[in-house]
């Protein structure tokens, strides 16, 4: 590597992590909401655990194919930016608010409907009753969830970060606060268990839209920037861009998080406890994901950016320096997960027999840390780049190939239960992490014909 590109890595590295940080704080906040739910409902019963895993898994697939196609906005909006094309950017908002909007009534549609075939998957019947009610409830909350997609999207691809993080936190303590109510009947309510975790959660994305709109419109008629001006009409060919560049992104990340909760579905075949260590476990997994999510974030807005300024070093540079970041971050949580596992396991849980499964799974997770972490930083700078279509090509293969078979092998037919599970699921991660890196490494010299088109 010469002395040249190493000078504008380290150059980098400042305003990467200068955007990566509220979105950091930002995503940890998001996941905290989920791991304040099962922390809250494992006060109850495992089987109420269960039922919070089950319906939330299944919930995601629909709300991450959604949020995956907000993606689109991410190069279209940063590129945009950076080549000083302000009323485009605009105007993906108001087109990504259309999109949201339509995307989330079919998803609604989709869950109710799909809630009403659950016990066709086996699941456990002390688990079924609370998981049917837990869905029902927080499907409610989709649109306002991608709404926020939207608009958090728009907003990223133009540096602007702060906000997010913000109204996030905030929604933390609202969240955490309707759970001590509804879940336990506090303040004369009703104890409605999982079912009050459902409500809890739909409440606080209501809060997070309402909030972050408001401070979006305020913004732009403070500032001037024009997007007051913009015509909210339909226009079908930002649209299809959008949805070009976006389709792939959420079919690679229904793809990733389908298999998770397909593993979900699969454990809850097993027993409540099993269920139990699983769905703990893979909240702290999914905790530590959120930092390289939040560096793919900056990252994937860094590349844009610097392509749409005509800047193809920036661009590479970005790239590599994300990459990097993200698999130092998870290095240390790795180291965390082997030296501690029972502390973290005992903030969700006392319950012993969840704990002792649960240390293992934590084992098998500290393994696939590294990878798991450069994979989705290198969907997100190849998604700045205006590639979607490689990182869901990967995921096929990584998981629905690889992983998720070699699971049920090791799980079901050679008998290692759960953790034959995770190490299948392992499996796909590191080959993710391989084949996306090195797709990067191809399209790092395509970058001078992308730059400033």
């Amino acid at each position: 590597m010469s002395r040249l590109t190493v000078a504008r890595l380290r150059a980098e590295l400042r305003p990467l992590l200068a955007l990566a940080g509220p979105v950091i704080v930002a995503e940890l906040g998001w996941m905290a909401m989920g791991l304040v739910d099962t922390a809250m409902v494992g006060r109850v019963s495992p089987e109420a655990i269960g039922a919070v895993s089950v319906g939330s898994h299944t919930y995601f697939v629909a709300a991450m194919f959604g949020m995956g196609v907000l993606l689109g906005l991410d190069p279209l909006v940063s590129q945009a930016w950076g080549a000083g094309r302000r009323e485009e950017a605009h105007r993906g908002l108001v087109q990504g608010v259309f999109l949201a909007s339509a995307l989330g009534a079919a998803l609604m549609a989709f869950l109710w409907w799909g809630n009403r075939h659950l016990a066709l998957l086996g699941i456990d019947a002390a688990v079924l009753p609370e998981a049917t009610g837990y869905l029902d409830v927080v499907t409610w909350g989709i649109i306002p969830l991608l709404l926020f997609a939207a608009v958090r999207r728009y907003l990223q691809a133009m540096g602007v970060v702060r906000p997010v993080m913000v109204v996030v936190l905030i929604a933390n303590v609202v969240n955490a606060f309707a759970n001590w109510v509804l879940i336990f009947g506090h303040l004369g309510a009703p104890a409605l268990g999982a079912v009050g975790s459902a409500w809890a959660t739909t409440i606080s994305r209501v809060f997070m839209i309402v909030v972050l709109a408001g401070f979006t419109w305020m913004r732009a008629r403070r500032s001037g920037s024009g997007l007051v001006f913009v015509s909210w009409t339909p226009d079908v060919v930002l649209l299809r861009r959008i949805v070009r560049l976006g389709i792939p992104a959420a079919l690679q990340l229904t793809l990733e998080g389908g298999v998770f909760t397909a593993a979900t579905l699969l454990a809850a075949r097993l027993d409540p406890i099993a269920l139990a260590a699983h769905q703990i476990a893979l909240g702290g997994a999914a905790f530590a994901f959120m930092v390289p999510l939040a560096i793919s974030s900056a990252g994937a807005v860094r590349v844009g950016q610097s392509l749409g300024a005509a800047d193809p070093a920036a661009a590479r540079a970005a790239g590599w320096a994300a990459l990097f970041v993200g698999g130092a971050i998870m290095s240390v949580s790795a180291i965390s997960f082997l030296a501690v596992p029972r502390a973290i396991l005992a903030v969700f849980t006392d319950e012993a027999a969840v704990i002792a499964v649960g240390v293992g799974l934590l084992r098998i997770a500290a393994a696939f840390q590294l990878f798991d972490g450069v994979q989705v930083v290198a969907t997100g700078v190849l998604r700045g780049s205006g590639d979607t279509r490689t990182s869901m090509l990967t995921s096929i293969v990584a998981y629905w190939v690889i992983g998720l078979p070699l699971a049920w092998v090791l799980c079901f037919t050679l008998d290692f239960g759960v953790d034959g599970l995770w190490v299948g699921l392992t499996s796909g991660l590191v080959f993710a992490a391989f084949a996306l890196v090195a797709a990067w490494a191809r399209r790092t010299r395509r970058l001078p014909e992308l730059a400033g088109r």
